[in-house]
């Protein structure tokens, strides 16, 4: 095992993967902007380098910055944590030409996935179920009229790069698909370079749910259980569970066993969850993609198997055996990202913290990016924390979340814990019938 790890991101995910650092006795270093000084993940850190100022390309995304933060603290090893990093092939290799672990999936594994159209092929050779959609590029929107008929509508259009909803927009018809495009378009070369586009079948009243996999270093990939992400707004995900309340035992097992196969293919090693898009109703799913990274429902899987997931990343990452024997599932856990934002519009909010109390119980987890005293700031992500409950089934999570949803105290900027507990008392939050379109459906105009 190497001795020291420098976590290349920022808040929440950070503290989380120092805390595992240190718990096993690594060295745990950080870096950070000048905004988060006074973060907590700053001061858990054994030691922290400033790298820039507030603008994230200038500071978490600069490279060059973040690997002369390693060779200053002598790091053996880089994490990534969830972010854009994790998912970059070339940072990877820079890692890996500096003599420094790569705590992640091989460059080529993430190069591969990173690319969505490639991996739709991948996985169709693989005989992974995978949905009408394009199996090229699509670069300009006359094509993509012409793909959209050929599919059938409605479409999703999304950029062919990354992951995470970005770009995303659905199409309907013609004159909605010209819009949608062009949004997938812009998003696509700002936020990856270029303006390569995708094009799936979209299927209304679907499910979003995950598989946990963990390719081991002889080969072998086991996966840990679904995730459902179904509860989404503007298709960023806000609440996972597990198990999904609207996966079957026979659908289950396609699934875990879709993912194995997905992880196989590609000879991956390490942490990634492969996303499925499911029609209930049919009890059927198709490949949606492969997120090479800890997903950030990493905490749901950690509370229903008991297994540390970071700690399994080192241990791969340095050529170790794995930590535990079984990977089955007990139990039922719910986590929620609490976010800076308006409850009603979702949208992003700043300011000073002036309260901040977690509820604190059985079953109850918080991974906390700030406390007290911090300044929530509109540079980065509004992402405060993730609380995550666990019950011995649905009925009994569901329980400890609303208390723990209403025991969460903050003051100063605005938060979606409102929203968070109107979920809740959702009837088709409440039975397991939700689907992606609930969010929207909770705030039409009446």
């Amino acid at each position: 095992m190497f001795e020291s790890v420098l976590v290349a991101n920022r808040g929440e995910i950070a503290g989380r993967i120092l805390h595992t650092a240190r718990a096993m006795g690594l060295k745990a270093i950080a870096v950070y902007s000048d905004a988060d000084a006074d973060l907590p993940f700053v001061a858990e850190a054994d030691e922290a380098v400033l790298i820039g100022p507030a603008d994230p390309a200038r500071s978490y995304l600069n490279t060059a910055a973040i690997l002369e933060a390693a060779h200053r603290t002598n790091a053996r090893a880089i994490h990534p944590g969830d972010g854009v990093l994790a998912e970059s092939a070339p940072f990877a290799r820079q890692v890996a030409e500096r003599d420094m672990v790569w705590v992640g999936p091989p460059p080529l594994a993430v190069a591969r996935m990173g690319d969505k159209i490639n991996a739709r092929n991948l996985m169709k050779e693989a005989g992974v179920p995978v949905g009408r959609g394009v199996w090229e590029p699509v670069r300009d929107a006359r094509t993509a009229a012409e793909e959209a008929a050929r599919i059938g509508y409605p479409v999703m259009v999304k950029p062919a790069a990354g992951d995470g909803g970005v770009g995303l927009a659905v199409a309907h018809d013609g004159p909605s698909l010209r819009a949608a495009y062009e949004t997938a378009r812009a998003a696509a070369e700002r936020v990856f370079g270029h303006g390569e586009v995708l094009l799936e079948r979209y299927v209304p009243g679907a499910r979003h749910i995950e598989v946990q996999i963990l390719g081991l270093a002889d080969g072998t990939v086991v996966p840990f259980g679904e995730r459902d992400c179904s509860v989404q707004r503007r298709y960023q995900k806000i609440v996972e569970e597990s198990p999904s309340p609207g996966a079957g035992p026979a659908l289950r097992e396609r699934m875990l066993a879709a993912a194995v196969r997905a992880g196989e293919t590609v000879g991956y090693r390490g942490v990634a969850s492969i996303e499925f898009l499911v029609d209930p109703a049919a009890q059927d799913f198709s490949f949606l993609e492969m997120s090479t990274r800890l997903p950030s429902g990493h905490v749901v899987t950690e509370m229903t198997t008991g297994i540390d997931l970071v700690e399994q990343q080192f241990r791969v990452a340095a050529g170790e055996p794995v930590s535990f024997a079984d990977a089955t599932p007990h139990g039922h856990a719910i986590a929620f990202r609490v976010h800076a934002e308006d409850p009603r519009e979702f949208l992003p909010g700043s300011g000073e913290i002036k309260v901040w109390e977690e509820p604190v119980g059985d079953g109850i987890r918080i991974d906390a990016g700030y406390a007290e005293g911090n300044i929530v700031t509109p540079t980065y992500h509004p992402l405060l924390a993730k609380l995550c409950v666990h019950g011995d089934d649905r009925a009994h999570a569901l329980a400890r979340a609303r208390a723990a949803v209403d025991a969460f105290h903050i003051e100063g900027p605005p938060t979606n814990l409102p929203f968070l507990r109107e979920l809740l008392d959702r009837p088709e939050f409440a039975d397991g019938s939700y689907d992606t379109g609930t969010v929207t459906r909770m705030r039409a105009p009446s």
